[in-house]
């Protein structure tokens, strides 16, 4: 069965037999319609213009067993969805520029940078219909494309393939970011190939930092740079209790930015795997801990939050489907972002008095509150983290449901109030970077933890401020004639 197919069966059963949504405060944004996006499982990121932009994974053109090969879209503040970009526009199945893409972040430089699953150059990996391995790209905010680096270049795809967790920039401006497939393999068959850590500059050199085998982890996700300026993620699979590929148990690991790599925790060491198997991608908390979700097993067998420590202490601090009946609380997270309110948010894939999925809410100490219940015309199967913009509200895609049946971009409030986001998170003394926010244009001061800072607004959503002399680690403010606003997070000055 087509994945078109199988949405327009879903959801006539949505029609037959969905219920009211179980709160007031979502609302949908907008609906894609597949040839404008299909399954929108890219993260959204808030622009300096204070668009939201996203990728979605199917979509466009109908090429890639017409469902189309993926697209970059925005979403303005006036309310207009608009496609940048439609990957494999009239070039299948070559697809040189990639297809299926995975995400996007946004460059101090204000463009835009993402990895696709598939496409560029080359023969296929595994049975897809499209050949090439995956791309990085470029996309200026008006949607100027460039393809930065081709996956399996190299012999045997030791430099990777297929991206799936896309990229973060880092406080040195380079790139990092993994591979699911591809590294020390010489099998091309991929049976024994568990992917990579990499880094890449911003002209597209490529260097490898990593090569997974398999007892260390093996599917790495999206990382994260901590405030020690090491790298820390998950992979799906692998660790010291993995089963063999495909498995689900996985890993939560460090890795310096030299390339030396630490496994933190291994999932799935007791009967049942009560801490969880498939972890997502990591968040770190303002306590300095880190905090994810695992996708499968725990006591439910349908995921959990968990919170590790820096030195591999986890603590399994939710598990799904613990309210009853049909699951209220949800099952199959998404991973987890903190809140200026200092609690942790996200979404699960299915469950949820509807059946379509879940908003909640969760302490650092485990309480957690079901916000929203999706119910197919409002969406279904939420695909990825959600984003707190600057006005304090929580923005976030599904990969189903809405009018046309394809997914839907939607908002909500909890009455959070507006705050700045710096760009990047860390910098050294001295460094350029940029302020996000909203109503800026009549800021009057930036101060970095207590230290003014020069600076110049450049429109209502964006300033760049130069690091002080003497500046230490802290929360920056912006000083506006209706407040002063404070960096969700504090800013971390890099020696």
């Amino acid at each position: 069965m087509t994945k078109s197919n199988y949405w327009k069966r879903i959801y006539t059963v949505i029609l037959i037999s969905a219920a009211a949504a179980s709160g007031q405060n979502l609302t949908t944004l907008a609906n894609f319609n597949g040839t404008d996006g299909w399954q929108a499982e890219g993260a959204l990121v808030q622009g300096a213009d204070g668009s939201l932009y996203g990728t979605t994974y199917l979509g466009g053109y109908l090429h890639c067993n017409g469902t189309g090969c993926g697209t970059v879209y925005k979403f303005t503040p006036d309310g207009k969805l608009i496609t940048l970009y439609v990957f494999c526009n009239n070039t299948f199945p070559n697809c040189p520029d990639g297809a299926n893409p995975s995400g996007l972040t946004q460059a101090i430089d204000g463009n835009f940078y993402g990895t696709t699953f598939g496409g560029g150059p080359g023969s296929s990996c595994r049975e897809n219909t499209i050949n090439g391995c995956g791309t990085v790209f470029k996309i200026t905010p008006a949607g100027e494309f460039k393809t930065l680096y081709t996956f399996c270049a190299q012999p045997n795809c030791s430099d990777g393939a297929e991206p799936l967790g896309g990229l973060i920039q880092a406080a040195n401006g380079d790139f990092y970011g993994t591979t699911e497939l591809g590294g020390a393999s010489t099998d091309t068959s991929y049976s024994t190939s568990y992917g990579t850590v990499f880094k890449i500059t911003t002209m597209g050199k490529l260097t490898t930092l990593h090569r997974f085998h398999g007892s260390d982890g093996a599917d790495p996700t999206t990382l994260i740079q901590a405030t020690d300026g090491n790298f820390y993620g998950t992979t799906y699979d692998g660790g010291a209790y993995g089963k063999v590929k495909p498995g689900d148990s996985g890993t939560v690991f460090k890795i310096t930015p030299a390339g030396t790599l630490t496994t933190l925790y291994s999932f799935c060491g007791q009967v049942r795997c009560p801490d969880g198997s498939v972890p997502n991608s990591l968040v770190q908390g303002i306590d300095g801990n880190f905090y994810g979700s695992t996708m499968n097993d725990g006591v439910n067998d349908v995921g959990t939050i968990f919170e590790i420590t820096p030195g591999g202490e986890l603590t399994t601090l939710h598990t799904f489907c613990s309210i009853q009946p049909y699951c209220a609380d949800g099952a199959i997270p998404e991973g987890v972002i903190q809140a200026t309110d200092g609690n942790f948010y996200g979404a699960t894939r299915s469950n949820g008095v509807n059946g379509w999925g879940t908003v909640f809410a969760i302490t650092a100490e485990g309480t957690l509150t079901t916000l929203y219940s999706f119910n197919g015309f409002d969406g279904a199967i939420p695909g990825a983290n959600l984003l707190q913009a600057t006005n304090g509200n929580f923005y976030g895609t599904t990969t189903g449901g809405g009018t046309y049946t394809v997914g839907t971009l939607f908002g909500l409030s909890m009455g959070l109030g507006q705050f700045v986001k710096t760009l990047p998170a860390a910098a050294k003394v001295g460094a350029e970077i940029g302020v996000l926010g909203t109503q800026l244009t009549e800021a009057s001061s930036v101060t970095l933890n207590g230290i003014p800072a020069r600076f110049s607004v450049r429109s209502a959503s964006l300033i760049l401020a130069t690091i002080p002399s003497g500046a230490t680690t802290g929360y920056l403010t912006v000083t506006t004639p209706s407040g002063m606003l404070t960096s969700n997070a504090p800013f971390y000055i890099v020696p």
